[in-house]
């Protein structure tokens, strides 16, 4: 869609909003003004003595609405509190000319962020009742009833999450950026292992120091790890030895005394073997990811995975018989080649295996996934929301509980991604990465470490290189970098 700017330079709240009311579209920033008939959005901010003025004119699909929200200018008594204020008028007034013109709204209403939970769990942290933070989604940003109730359940989940956290205490991500294949609807930079098996050892030896120098500046600063987590890619694509190496190193040079968590992500049945799931469970491992996204071998043939249903059924079997206690198995809404009545089997097939916790994506169309380069026919919004609305009766009726959820650009139907689980066995990492509750350090490739002053809101993240080869070209530095987790540390007492 075509978008005008006059007045303000705000395009990420725009942008935010043009994906919310209309997902399907991308920005465009034209120098000329539409033709007759196209569609556009103007959106323009003025200032006068007493308000702040944001107007918005639409034209889509032949229909045109107009709308305005105001701000007093009293209000904006800084640099920040006026950015924040002039961004929401802006986005408010898109908003309204947006939902006049559908005729309906979105079912997360006019909230544009990746984390709408920290919402209520902030009123709620800052004194607010239950029903004080579900009245702020509904009247303030316009939440439909469903989706409050997702929200107000892992608001719960971040609170008690957040009081079951101690002083000096970190997470830990270990990325290994290698699969098999790569799936049509992913961009995670991960190396195919039939091109680069050649580079695994030489990672895993890599890895190994970066291990060993955050052991240094872990105990330097005094910081235990509370919880554990392998992810990628697929962690298990690396061979039984190469995983036993890793966690080997992980036990030898981390203190882990106060771990009271720790999953890997075997994710891929293809992957999974008893002599993979024996070194899990003799590391410590407490949870591991069997990660079907569908039960249809037409929908996974679609996906470009060569596994089929039967596999997932032989690898959660494998994963059960080694006494692995917690198993997660994740879901996606909105595959190529899927329908309603599909999703619904898949879901259906799944509860039947009895894992304790299920994670149910929907779709996102990532930059570089092959899904949006090369386009494929994908289920309708309609239906997606039907898959999600099913998925949502069906794990609470077996005893599920939403515990965190996160939304994400060019998502089907502007829905969310949520983890369910049975009440008890929430993995506190998911929530803590979510909600950014205390520091992450990331290990490997694709690795975000997020440095997290909780009382000042503060954060410094450190990226690791994506790609394996970047990732062993820069080891030396990547090593030295791991200093600044002790430096950060050093700093707030």
């Amino acid at each position: 869609m075509k978008l005008y700017l006059q007045g303000h330079d705000y395009k990420y709240a725009v942008e935010q909003m043009l994906l919310t009311l209309f997902p399907d579209q991308r920005p465009v920033y034209p120098d000329a003004p539409p033709e007759e008939g196209e569609d556009f959005a103007r959106l323009s901010l003025s200032a006068g003595p007493c308000w702040a003025t944001a107007a918005a004119q639409l034209r889509y699909g032949g229909a045109e609405r107009r709308a305005v929200r105001r701000a007093p200018v009293s209000a904006l008594t800084d640099e920040r509190t006026r950015g924040r204020v002039l961004q929401r008028i802006v986005k408010r007034a898109f908003y309204d000319a947006g939902t006049a013109l559908l005729g309906h709204e979105p079912p997360w209403g006019a909230m544009t962020g990746v984390r709408p939970v920290k919402i209520p769990a902030k009123a709620m942290g800052n004194g607010a009742t239950a029903a004080q933070a579900e009245r702020l989604l509904r009247d303030v940003y316009r939440v439909s009833p469903g989706r409050r109730a997702l929200a107000m359940d892992c608001a719960r989940a971040s609170l008690a999450a957040r009081e079951s956290l101690n002083d000096g205490e970190v997470s830990l991500y270990v990325g290994i950026p290698f699969c098999p294949t790569r799936c049509a609807y992913c961009s995670f930079v991960s190396a195919d292992v039939g091109r680069t098996l050649k580079l695994l050892p030489e990672f895993v030896s890599a890895l190994e120091r970066e291990i060993a120098a955050l052991g240094r500046a872990l105990d330097r600063a005094g910081v235990k790890v509370r919880t554990v987590y392998f992810g990628g890619g697929t962690p298990t694509t690396l061979s039984a030895g190469q995983l036993d190496a890793v966690m080997g190193a992980l036990g030898d040079q981390i203190d882990l005394s106060r771990c009271t968590e720790y999953t890997v992500e075997a994710g891929r049945p293809d992957t999974i073997t008893r002599e993979k799931l024996e070194v899990l469970a003799r590391r410590g491992c407490g949870r591991v990811s069997v990660n079907p996204q569908t039960m249809s071998d037409q929908v996974l043939a679609a996906m470009g995975r060569a596994h089929r249903a039967e596999d997932i059924r032989r690898a959660y079997a494998l994963v059960r018989e080694s006494g692995l206690p917690c198993v997660n198995m994740d879901l996606i809404a909105g595959l190529p080649k899927d329908s309603a009545d599909g999703f619904r089997r898949s879901l259906d097939q799944v509860l039947e295996l009895g894992p304790e916790n299920v994670t149910v994506h929907t779709l996102t169309l990532k930059k570089g996934s092959r899904l949006m380069t090369e386009g494929s026919a994908l289920p309708s919004g309609t239906e997606v929301a039907a898959m999600l609305d099913y998925a949502w009766a069906a794990l609470r009726a077996a005893g599920q509980v939403p515990y965190y959820l996160y939304r994400q650009k060019y998502m089907s139907g502007s829905f969310e991604n949520v983890g369910w689980c049975r009440p008890g066995t929430e993995s506190l990492y998911n929530i803590c990465m979510m909600e950014e509750l205390h520091t992450i350090v990331s290990l490997g490739g694709g690795g975000m470490t997020k440095l997290i002053d909780p009382p000042s809101g503060r954060i410094i993240r450190q990226a690791n290189p994506k790609y394996p080869q970047d990732y062993l070209r820069n080891i030396d530095s990547i090593v030295e970098e791991k200093q600044r987790v002790a430096d950060f540390f050093a700093a707030q007492m």
